[in-house]
């Protein structure tokens, strides 16, 4: 019996201290099957704390440069750049522009009523013309683009202050009036006209301004910029000189808008008027064609 009870000891003793021992040495995971213990999701679970931590730092930069460049996007981008053609107008007619979409047809009939409705507008952008003469560093095309709208924005403020009326011509001396101001200086229609535009040396000017009647060349319904003054003169000139209602063409025989004989100078400087109009005119004129001009209609575009 005394070996028996020894024997039984011993076992409790060694079971007791080898649980003991894997007691101090065990983690609480490993208080598994070795099924659970190899299924169980604790596993993964450091792993998944530290993916967030991971993305962050990853993440974290890429939001900074991003928002860096936006930033530098705004301090160099204006509304004046146009980014696809990378051309920076020197100043900016987009309220014209709106202005002209709105209250002008394709085909140049003015609703004088619209601009007086928006005259605050308009004003608002005399104003701007009158703060921002063109600099030395101007461009050509922003000089050209300006001055044009300067005539063309200028005629319709003239208009609305005489509203309503049939014709300009109602209007006392309408081309001699100092009535606007550009920086520091009072100017008139024909100043605009005649002292600055025409002596730029391009004749395509008299079809990108207007003088607010039928026969005169439609307003176009878009402001001009440094962008697109020359691709719109170009063809504002093929449309005008090929427009039946003012000019009458055949090989052998012109009827002309009397713009042709009042600024004959500016359509020759390359050679005869006929030169000038067989670069535009869809019908060839003979050298020796007849020519005459059209009696020229006063009426207001309305």
């Amino acid at each position: 019996m005394k070996n028996l009870f020894f024997i039984v000891l011993i076992c409790v003793f060694v079971a007791c201290g080898g649980s003991k021992k894997a007691i101090q040495n065990a983690t609480p995971n490993e208080y598994t099957t070795p099924e659970e213990k190899e299924n169980s999701p604790t596993v993964t679970v450091p792993i998944e704390e530290k993916a967030p931590d991971t993305a962050i730092k990853k993440v974290e930069p890429e939001e900074v440069k991003v928002e860096e460049v936006s930033q530098q996007q705004k301090q160099t981008v204006t509304p004046k750049e146009d980014p696809k053609v990378g051309i920076i107008e020197a100043f900016n007619h987009q309220s014209w522009n709106d202005l002209l979409q709105k209250h002008v047809s394709p085909t140049g009939t003015v609703r004088y009523i619209g601009f007086k409705q928006d005259y605050l507008v308009l004003k608002s952008y005399l104003e701007a013309l009158s703060k921002n003469i063109p600099a030395e560093n101007w461009s050509k095309s922003d000089v050209l683009a300006y001055w044009i709208n300067v005539y063309n924005a200028f005629t319709v403020k003239l208009i609305l202050d005489n509203y309503p009326i049939k014709s300009i011509k109602d209007i006392k001396e309408p081309w001699d009036l100092r009535f606007f101001k550009l920086g520091n200086k009072w100017y008139t229609l024909n100043d605009v006209e005649h002292r600055i535009l025409r002596k730029m040396g391009d004749p395509r000017i008299h079809f990108g301004i207007n003088c607010a009647s039928i026969s005169c060349p439609p307003l176009l319904n878009k402001a001009f910029t440094a962008q697109n003054v020359d691709h719109e003169l170009e063809k504002l000139a093929i449309n005008f000189i090929n427009d039946t209602k003012r000019n009458t063409i055949t090989s052998n025989s012109i009827q002309l808008s009397k713009i042709f004989t009042w600024f004959a100078k500016d359509f020759k400087t390359e050679g005869s008027l006929i030169y000038f109009l067989n670069k535009y005119s869809r019908i060839t004129i003979s050298s020796n064609a007849k020519k005459s001009f059209k009696k020229y209609n006063w009426s207001l575009n309305e």
